[in-house]
């Protein structure tokens, strides 16, 4: 009952698709027929010949159709040509009939648009003269100062803190704003939809003129360009945007043995604050700031200092000059992020193994790439497209899903066709309770929101669990089943101990990582995915007809796991 659901859902969602183009494409045919009208009115009837109408100046032509005003003619500035231009369109013979309303706006746009269709209906194929047309610039609105435009080819990144695309609203305060708000200096904008954020200017710049795109969200503002970064210095957060994000305290940790090879920066001032150190350690974009006494340190999570094995609080808790003398030091997560795993691109050939990352919706599907991306440094693919997880980052979701650029392709298909598409796949499982709640939060209120009352009230939520229970089992079923190689991966496993699951995931794809790279990635685990809002108030979601049905799949998937040769489900959501 499952599979057909959502394949109907599938086959709603290109429906929809459809539909919105065949709005499009009527709005478009309309439109025609609407200046082929204005066409008819404005050209005299028989063969078309040259007459004084086409000799006319623009400022005549354009009060002809309703874009100049009629005061102009009181002007004394308007010369004597344009007046005699006025005269003859305002003759008996020459005037054309009234235009709609819409011809008459004094929108900018539409004016040049209309001189230009006004010259092409009357046989003038080069239309008006150039007036200077307002090509995409820096926008004089924000509040940051705008740099320059930069070349951004280079595999080495230099703008590589927060980064975050959007298709379709993106804007130079924005991007701003995002960077602002992690406290970073520069804010770079590229291809009209990207924003990258960092503290040091990239190296090479350009001619303003390479950075050619319009901003996705604000007309005739730079975006920059293709490789090409137009980049701003972002003074201070807008109005509207959140406030600055603060340290966090990570806690009380013994020091490492060589504090100066673990530590690269320092900083050593009388009466330093974490404020003080964090925001030098920002600067320096280091996502740890650590204090010993008057001493302030930056540093990276290093296998010699992981933030595995904090102490009593209190051996940190001395007066600074006590404290200088200890082996112990406080430890700040500071705004910006750590940069030694955010790099990621395109496989530079075409795999040879094609690899599913499969998982029933709700299990960890997302967070799972966005760990897999930062290890491995690659893009992962998607059998759909999501537009918001696009603007999260996920540049490999506009890539079409065979293209064997990404290093494994997210899938949420089941079915023995389906599934011998693939070489070999990663099959993430997650407790059903846990899933079938977050797939429900992400239907009613999207990626990161939650599910009103009313949603959790209503009919919906028993209906939904009726069908899709038996799916979440049929998924590691078929999968079992059908899989050619596979990889199990508890959802829980992966968050309670990520740093050894994740590696063992980077092997099974054929990826050598560095240890500091996994520990960056552990320091950025979270993402930009953790729920927002007000969870719902009943924590008691499922009846025991809902739990004795969920419990019947549990013990089925957990058997048929044990049958081949895998460990079985974890204890903690297998029913006792």
């Amino acid at each position: 009952m499952a599979k057909p659901f959502f394949r109907l859902q599938k086959f709603l969602r290109r429906t929809q698709f459809l539909l919105f183009f065949l709005t499009a494409a009527y709005l478009m045919t309309g439109s025609l027929l609407l200046l082929q009208r204005a066409r008819v009115g404005l050209l005299p009837p028989g063969p078309r010949a040259p007459g004084p109408l086409q000799a006319l100046p623009v400022a005549a032509v354009a009060l002809g159709v309703g874009l100049l005003d009629s005061r102009a003619l009181h002007d004394p500035r308007v010369s004597p040509e344009l007046l005699l231009g006025v005269d003859v369109l305002q003759g008996p013979l020459a005037r054309p009939r009234p235009s709609p309303r819409w011809l008459r706006s004094r929108n900018s746009e539409l004016r040049q648009l209309r001189r230009r269709w006004f010259h092409h209906f009357m046989g003038d194929p080069q239309g008006p003269p150039a007036l200077g047309p307002e090509a995409p610039r820096p926008a004089a609105s924000s509040r940051g100062t705008y740099v320059g435009c930069f070349s951004d080819d280079g595999q080495e990144r230099t703008l590589k803190g927060a980064v975050f695309f959007d298709l379709r609203k993106m804007t130079i305060s924005h991007c701003q704003d995002a960077c602002a708000e992690r406290s970073y200096v520069y804010a770079g904008l590229e291809a009209g939809a990207e924003c990258y954020c960092g503290n040091r200017l990239p190296a090479v710049s350009v001619g303003p003129e390479e950075c050619n795109h319009e901003c996705k969200g604000e007309k005739r503002s730079v975006c920059g360009g293709a490789g090409r970064l137009s980049v701003y210095r972002v003074e201070e957060l807008q109005p509207s945007s959140r406030k600055r994000r603060t340290v966090t305290y990570r806690g009380c940790f013994r020091l490492p043995e060589n504090v100066t090879h673990a530590f690269p920066d320092s900083l050593v001032q009388a009466n330093v604050t974490v404020e003080t150190c964090s925001g030098f350690c920002s600067q320096k974009e280091f996502p740890l700031a650590i204090l010993r006494g008057w001493e302030c340190y930056c540093a990276y999570p290093t296998p010699q200092f992981n933030l595995r094995d904090a102490v009593d609080a209190s051996l940190c808790g001395q007066e600074p000059e006590a404290q200088k003398l200890a082996e112990y030091c406080e430890v700040y997560q500071t705004p910006v992020q750590d940069t030694r795993c955010t790099d990621r691109r395109f496989l530079p050939t075409k795999s040879k193994v094609f690899v599913a990352l499969s998982s029933f919706p709700g299990a960890g599907n997302t967070w799972a790439r966005h760990l897999i991306e930062h290890a491995t440094g690659f893009y992962t693919g998607s059998y759909y497209f999501d537009g918001t997880l696009y603007n999260k980052g996920f540049k490999g979701e506009k890539d079409h899903w065979r293209s064997r650029r990404t290093i494994c392709v997210k899938t949420h298909e089941s079915g023995r066709r389906e599934i011998e598409m693939f070489d070999s796949a990663i099959l993430l499982i997650r407790n059903p309770y846990r899933s079938l709640v977050a797939e429900f939060n992400r239907k009613c209120a999207g990626h990161l929101g939650y599910a009103a009352d009313r949603n959790w009230k209503s009919k919906e939520w028993p209906d939904f669990v009726n069908s899709y229970a038996s799916w979440w089992s049929s998924h590691v079923l078929d999968w079992l089943r059908y899989g050619k190689r596979l990889l199990v991966v508890h959802y829980e496993e992966l968050r309670r101990s990520l740093v050894p699951t994740l590696r063992e995931m980077v092997a099974f794809l054929n990826v050598s990582v560095s240890e500091e790279r996994l520990l960056c990635v552990e320091n950025n685990k979270e993402g930009s995915f953790r729920r927002r809002g007000r969870r719902p108030h009943d924590p008691e979601l499922f009846t025991p007809e809902m739990k004795d049905l969920i419990n019947g799949y549990i013990r089925t998937v957990d058997q048929a796991l044990r049958d081949h040769n895998w460990a079985g489900l974890p204890q903690e959501y297998v029913p006792r």
